[in-house]
């Protein structure tokens, strides 16, 4: 699992792309659906740990902006995924009205604003 407070997705416009900002309806964490691993790189023969957050089909909802959205785990399917008990069954799109999302500043483009709180407000 992959906690996260949000997440941008960028929908094609003439324009050029629109960012949007995606959270939970309620404000609470958003759980994504992750693996992770722990391999040696051959040629260097470092330890590398690495994740990936699952994506599926987006649901109605955020279609509109994009095609495809981390799968997220309500509170009560994270314990059978944390121990391993669950699978491929989980791996759908969120409900509905498990999200908000609005279109925000292009400056989320941009390096070096990571840290910007503005970011996540809607344009006017």
């Amino acid at each position: 699992m992959i906690p996260a407070s949000d997440y941008y997705e960028w929908k094609a416009t003439p324009t050029g792309k629109q960012p949007y900002y995606i959270s939970t309806a309620d404000g609470s964490v958003l759980s994504f659906a992750g693996l992770w691993d722990e391999w040696q790189d051959i040629e260097s023969g470092d330890i590398v740990k690495s994740c990936t957050i699952i994506v599926t089909d987006a649901n109605d909802f955020t279609r509109k902006i994009h095609d495809r959205m981390p799968v997220v785990l309500s509170a009560e399917q994270l314990p059978q995924w944390l121990v391993g008990k669950a699978g491929a069954e989980l791996l759908k799109p969120a409900p509905e009205t498990m999200l908000r999302m609005w279109p925000v500043s292009r400056k989320v483009n941009r390096a070096g604003n990571d840290n910007d709180p503005k970011l996540v407000e809607p344009l006017q």
